[in-house]
């Protein structure tokens, strides 16, 4: 009976943690989630350092201005990236780490290599999820973009580590596969912590090529959608878990962005001319009292990486260190 109630605490508060969404607050560079555990922070193993790369989106939302909007139609993007190589990720993944540690102990932290975490017997025991590990995920809440992301853990850990809402699925049994993958792995860290007086940490960033506004502005021209480097907000964090069993976070409330010529765009819609032919249409029809029609905005973008993908998606990441590891120095 011990067992189940402490479980059911430990799924209450991690729901708690999990729901606490920063598009509720104030949007501050970080949203600080029960910011009195970090002051516990002595020496930090890290559990995880996960870096997922999003590779295809897709936005849509009803169009709210122009001959468009007043006929209900949506404005729909869908955009991809290639010629991102997996060693590319992996590369820009074991930087982002190295520079983290550095960055850790160069603000006095004292960071343990980690080897006695992942040889505890409890967090042995975790069959660590396998990379790359590709998964559609929800961007923003209160519209309707999705996308698929591809995560990848730094080669110097040994294997991918999740707690419930590092990876949030867009689907419903993704996200209660993960979140049971996540209390087991939280148990465990708690008892680590416990025992070694080490606070265990798991960090994950995810990476976006395209600068569309989520939620985004939408005209009778349609969506735009810029190529750029950014680790995105919402999804972003890191999570602590300390001796004295607290759980504590920061997430990333506003983009981290980096300019530079990363990729080409190149508009691949078959339609366009289609699309845009019958919206007018049904605008003329409507302005002689006929009714209207419209079908929407629908594009398709292909951004094929540059060469300097790879170091701008690693200031992107380094940037984040910088502004999570200050937010540290600061709580502690």
């Amino acid at each position: 009976m011990f067992m189940i109630g402490r479980m059911t605490s430990i799924f209450a508060a991690t729901l708690a943690l999990s729901l606490a969404t920063p598009a509720l607050a104030e949007k501050t560079p970080l949203k600080v989630v029960s910011g009195g555990a970090f002051k516990e922070i002595r020496t930090i193993s890290i559990g995880a350092f996960t870096v997922g790369f999003i590779f295809e989106s897709v936005d849509s939302s009803a169009a709210t201005g122009g001959l468009v909007g007043a006929f209900g139609s949506t404005t729909r993007a869908k955009s991809e990236l290639v010629g991102v190589s997996e060693v590319q990720m992996q590369a820009i993944t074991d930087a982002a780490y190295a520079d983290f540690r550095t960055q850790l102990t160069a603000r006095g932290f004292t960071v343990s290599d980690g080897a006695g975490l992942f040889a505890s017997p409890k967090v042995a025991r975790i069959k660590p999820v396998a990379t790359p590990y590709v998964v559609k995920v929800k961007l923003d809440p209160k519209k309707d973009s999705n996308g698929k992301a591809t995560f990848f853990k730094p080669t110097a850990l040994p294997g991918l580590m999740v707690l419930a809402g590092d990876i949030t699925g867009s689907g419903m049994f993704s996200g209660f596969s993960q979140m049971g993958i996540g209390i087991d792995t939280q148990m465990a860290y708690i008892e680590h912590a416990k025992t070694t007086g080490e606070t265990v940490i798991n960090v994950i960033y995810l990476i976006d090529f395209s600068q569309v506004k989520r939620p985004g502005a939408f005209s009778f021209g349609g969506m735009d959608v810029n190529s750029g480097m950014s680790v995105v907000a919402d999804y972003s964090r890191l999570t602590a878990i300390t001796p004295t069993s607290k759980m504590a976070q920061l997430l990333v409330q506003t983009p981290v962005a980096v300019e530079g010529d990363f990729a080409t765009k190149s508009d691949e819609t078959k339609d366009a001319a289609l699309q845009s032919a019958a919206n007018v249409a049904g605008g003329v029809a409507a302005a002689f009292g006929y009714g209207g029609f419209g079908i929407g905005k629908s594009r398709t973008y292909r951004f094929s990486a540059k060469p300097a993908y790879q170091d701008g998606a690693i200031k992107a990441a380094t940037l984040t260190n910088e502004r999570i590891v200050g937010e540290l120095v600061t709580l502690r």
